[in-house]
């Protein structure tokens, strides 16, 4: 009998604090982003998109704003995450899969991956991950990739932030961020997170974590892309970072 594939270990906010991440990451502060990833991919497309399928959609929060322009397919490693979107997301359709293997046997008009894309930590991962996207994409869709950082853009910072629950159960949360790259000619960078949690009417406690997240160059980002059959563009964002807009010519077609 054949061993099932073992899922990667995901970070603790993924897993044993996945309950707690709307109030690290807060659902209403991604309104202007989503609407820009949306103008983004619907100029992009060759018809108007009705569908669109998000890989490492997390907890939902570009979804909650997403869905009321489109039919949304939301995917995720991390159930936990998938349990927490569905608290906001009910009316989407969820799955746990692996941005690098998924294939779905079906295509949408548009495919998305935010953040969730820094996660591929090697070239080889990134082009999976592009591979999949790619197969999920119909002809004349859009797909749209949008990084923290590339390689030309990346410095090392900290940062800070939370919120406290309006829920009526007395949780919150603070955290600071610390992001470094220990060895800059490689394609990964770490971002250390020491997040200090209240329960109601109990101590805080700190909880440290750390994220290995990757990086390449800009020429390398469009060489996969265009490898894996897209037609992609690099388009600075107002915040001041580079993202990845591609579209699929209509004469390729999916490896489903």
């Amino acid at each position: 009998m054949s061993e099932l594939p073992k899922t990667p270990k995901l970070p603790k906010l993924y897993g044993e604090l996945s309950s707690w991440f709307h109030l690290l990451s807060d659902p209403a502060d991604y309104a202007e982003e989503a609407e820009f990833a949306r103008g983004l991919m619907v100029e992009t497309c060759s018809a108007r998109p009705e569908t669109l399928l998000e890989l490492g959609s997390g907890g939902g929060n570009n979804a909650s704003h997403l869905k009321a322009h489109f039919k949304l397919m939301l995917v995720d490693l991390s159930t936990g995450m998938l349990d927490l979107s569905r608290t906001i997301n009910p009316d989407c359709e969820h799955m746990q899969g692996d941005m690098k293997t998924l294939r779905l046997g079906r295509t949408f008009d548009m495919v998305l991956i935010h953040d969730a894309i820094m996660y591929m930590t090697s070239e080889d991962d990134l082009r999976q991950a592009i591979e999949t996207a790619f197969a999920h994409c119909k002809p004349g869709g859009a797909a749209l990739f949008m990084p923290d950082v590339i390689r030309e853009t990346f410095v090392s910072l900290t940062a800070h932030g939370g919120h406290d629950s309006t829920g009526g159960d007395g949780r919150a949360i603070r955290y600071i961020e610390w992001t470094f790259d220990p060895k800059p000619g490689d394609t990964t960078y770490t971002v250390d997170f020491a997040y200090l949690l209240r329960e109601k009417n109990g101590p805080v406690r700190v909880v440290h974590d750390t994220h290995v997240f990757g990086i390449f160059l800009r020429e390398t980002w469009l060489r996969l892309l265009r490898e894996a059959g897209f037609e992609p563009r690099a388009v600075a964002d107002p915040w001041g970072r580079e993202v990845f807009v591609c579209k699929k010519d209509h004469q390729r077609r999916a490896q489903l």
